[in-house]
């Protein structure tokens, strides 16, 4: 396998073009290869894949395939995670047999003490974000954690880790780190355990990931080869990051004032969305002249990827770029937006948090 070229837990924004999708050997998706009118395949917010093609005869055919998705509960979600959810729900709607892990252990053992002191602290996130992915409507029976699986998968777990050496790690990911290596055993454990013959034998599977996630894809893939249960390759489909609301950083936990959290509150969200990076000209003079560069703009680029009506979008992109609408009115219509999104989004979570804690904690 070719060394990985990025890191899968960095927080550096990742510039997705052309030729990183060479480099990474993906495909770029075909219109013909499109299952179906969906925003983020109409915003090309979805942009490649591996081996769509059997997942795409499935949905045509309406055979049974999988979709595996997951989230670290490493801090609390913010917008760029709510990307990986819209894609589950959208895989969901298409006939998938859809699974979501939290994955407490890889949050544990992948993060420092100083962020993930223990696997409590790990599981009290996971009771967060589940009562978040519940309120967008995920029913709690596709819902696991890790620590909560039964026996098999632990075994499965063991068994891939024969299959995998020091080496061969060295090479996808440049380094050597016990922590990231158990998490790791867990992640290929959660999307290939559902092929085994306990679960629903070898079927076709996607998982949905970033362009920064491939190396695990890869090596996922290679370890599929190499187990001895005559498992389907696991298809993936890749799609791009929200960037953080600061230039060149990714929207991530660690960095807060780089992201829009799904529990920040309407004083909170005005902060950030007003300093947010802007692709305002220096002055309103120059911005009329010039208009704006939407394609900067992190309010903008909030709407690009959240706001549910395409036309209301490209009507906005038209405005900025042209200059008739000012930066502080971009501003004005994402603050809004987000305000009311998540005000009646918080309060279904809060109809929720006794559900996430049956499922992390048990009755």
């Amino acid at each position: 396998m070719d060394k990985g070229i990025i890191d899968p837990w960095g927080s550096k924004e990742i510039k997705v073009d052309e030729r990183l999708i060479r480099k990474f050997g993906l495909n770029k998706f075909k219109e013909s290869e499109i299952p179906c009118n969906h925003y983020l395949f109409k915003r090309k917010i979805i942009v490649a894949h591996r081996d769509f093609g059997i997942i795409k005869e499935a949905i045509a055919n309406k055979k049974t395939f999988i979709q595996i998705t997951g989230i670290a509960s490493s801090g609390p979600l913010h917008l760029g995670h709510k990307v990986d959810i819209d894609a589950y729900l959208l895989f969901r709607s298409l006939g998938a047999k859809s699974f979501f892990v939290v994955s407490d252990i890889d949050a544990y053992v992948s993060r420092p003490d100083s962020k993930i002191p223990s696997l409590q602290v790990a599981k009290d996130n996971a009771v967060n974000i589940i009562s978040h992915l519940l309120a967008f409507g995920i029913p709690r029976e596709e819902i696991y954690v890790q620590s909560k699986k039964e026996q098999r998968y632990y075994e499965f777990a063991f068994e891939v880790s024969k299959k995998i050496t020091e080496n061969t790690f060295k090479a996808i990911y440049g380094h050597m780190n016990l922590g990231k290596l158990s998490a790791n055993l867990l992640q290929y454990s959660d999307i290939l355990h559902f092929q085994l013959k306990e679960y629903f034998g070898p079927t076709p599977t996607i998982t949905g990931i970033g362009v920064e996630q491939d190396p695990h894809a890869r090596a996922c893939r290679d370890l599929a080869r190499r187990l001895p249960y005559d498992l389907k390759l696991p298809s993936f489909f890749y799609f791009l990051h929200q960037s953080g609301l600061q230039e060149g950083s990714k929207m991530s936990a660690s960095l807060p004032d780089t992201a829009i959290f799904l529990d920040d509150s309407p004083n909170e969200v005005r902060r950030k969305i007003n300093k947010a990076f802007s692709g305002g000209r220096d002055s309103i003079e120059l911005h009329r002249k010039l208009g704006g560069i939407p394609e900067k703009d992190k309010a903008y680029e909030i709407l690009f990827y959240h706001h549910p009506d395409d036309e209301f979008v490209k009507s906005i992109y038209n405005k900025y770029k042209s200059g008739e609408m000012l930066t502080g009115e971009l501003k004005k219509i994402c603050i809004d937006f987000l305000t009311t999104f998540l005000t009646e989004h918080q309060e279904k979570v809060k109809k929720n948090r006794a559900i996430a804690k049956e499922i992390v904690f048990g009755k």
